[in-house]
């Protein structure tokens, strides 16, 4: 009879996380930040039908990375449990914390129980109705949950990602300048930067000005233009070359040519007049 292969727990649970680690790794990432308005998604995703971001209730939203069916799976699972909260009780009563807690206890009871764990990291966010009460909760492969203040970085250079956040993040921030910091810690730093356009982007928010259902998407010219509020206006090539008495160099150079322009006329006047003495076209038609 031989025997059955043997692992500790500890080796069994180390393997799994590594596992799990390095699929969500090979993920693109994903930002969530609050700003003056509400909760801004940003997430890299050339893909138009395969959402990374999504609405799971009035006010919550729903950001991940990782395989796709998985956290798909959990989604939908997070709005029938909204659906059922909201319908028993009251739609108020929907809250993250308590969505957080259901993926949670699923989370872990899978990497438990499973040989897989699910390659997958989550963000319920909630908008409140000052940025104060925002709320993002992130979640791990193994059911871990956390509060995160203020912003979220998921998947790919989370670490990168999450210290450009910690820098430069306000909470007084307006849309475009959130928009410009995410995509910003999204294009990573030094040799390894990109430029991301806007056609590699999905972005959604939470818009705590709107009443009822808070989640829109922003799409097509809309995002568009905001991508341009938010990119820096480029310097001119001669903006170090200073103009002589502050005038604008084009003006400048502008008036020395017509001065001389003036002059060169003056003096072929002068020379036809002593050459010829005769009289002006106009004088002779006068006659």
């Amino acid at each position: 009879m031989t025997m059955p292969f043997y692992a500790s727990p500890e080796q069994l649970m180390r393997d799994k996380s590594e596992y799990a680690r390095k699929g969500i790794a090979r993920g693109r990432s994903v930002v969530v930040l609050t700003y003056a308005d509400g909760v801004l998604f940003v997430a890299e995703n050339v893909s138009t039908a395969l959402h990374k971001v999504a609405e799971i209730y009035d006010r919550i939203g729903f950001a991940a990375v990782g395989r796709y069916n998985e956290f798909e799976n959990l989604r939908k699972a997070g709005v029938r449990y909204a659906d059922v909260q909201g319908y028993a009780n009251n739609r108020a009563d929907v809250r993250g914390l308590g969505l957080a807690n259901v993926y949670a206890q699923a989370l872990g009871t899978l990497f438990t129980e499973q040989p897989k764990p699910f390659e997958v990291e989550v963000c319920v966010a909630e908008v409140g109705d000052s940025p104060q009460r925002d709320q993002l909760y992130r979640l791990t492969y193994d059911g871990s949950v956390g509060d995160e203040p203020g912003y979220v970085a998921m998947g790919g250079q989370a670490d990168a990602i999450s210290a450009v956040l910690r820098d430069r993040h306000r909470e007084d921030m307006t849309l475009a300048e959130a928009l410009r910091l995410a995509v910003d810690a999204l294009s990573g730093t030094g040799a390894e930067r990109r430029e991301l356009t806007a056609s590699q982007l999905e972005v959604a928010v939470l818009d705590r000005r709107r009443s009822g259902r808070t989640f829109r998407r922003i799409t097509g010219a809309a995002l568009d233009e905001l991508v341009a509020q938010g990119t820096p206006a480029e310097a001119p090539a001669d903006a170090g070359a200073p103009a002589d008495a502050g005038e604008p160099a084009g003006e400048s150079a502008g008036a020395a040519d017509a001065e001389s322009t003036g002059k060169a006329a003056e003096k072929d006047t002068g020379k036809s007049d002593e050459a010829g003495g005769e009289k002006p076209a106009g004088d002779a038609d006068d006659k």
